[in-house]
C-alpha cells in the first residue's frame, strides 16, 4: 500500500477504517462540535461551564480537543448546563 502524497483523506480513511468506525467518528466529532458551539453561543469559558456543570475544566478541555471520550452522564451534565438536551433521531442515509 504505497500511496502518493496528496491523496484525499477520504480515500485513505476508507482503506483504514470500516464504514461503522467512520460513522462513529463523524458522530463523535459532530457532538463535540455542537458542545463547543453551544458554549461559544452562551459566551462561556470552559471554566465557567465547569462551574455550571460540575465537570472539571481540564475534562472539558480534553473533550473539546477530542482526546477524551466522555461518558453519557458527562455529556448530559454539560448539555444541561448549556440549556440543551440530547435527542435520538434516525440516522441519515449515506
Amino acid at each position: 500500500m504505497n500511496k502518493a502524497l496528496g491523496e484525499k483523506w477520504e480515500d485513505v480513511e476508507k482503506e483504514l477504517f470500516t464504514p461503522e468506525e467512520i460513522a462513529e467518528s463523524d458522530l463523535r466529532v459532530a457532538v463535540i462540535g455542537e458542545l463547543i458551539k453551544a458554549r461559544n453561543e452562551k459566551g462561556l469559558s470552559q471554566r465557567e461551564l465547569s462551574s455550571l456543570s460540575g465537570i472539571a475544566q481540564p475534562v472539558i478541555a480534553r473533550i473539546e480537543k477530542g482526546t477524551s471520550c466522555p461518558n453519557l452522564e458527562t455529556i448530559i451534565k454539560l448539555l444541561r448546563a448549556l440549556g440543551k438536551t440530547l435527542a435520538v433521531v434516525p440516522a441519515a442515509k449515506a
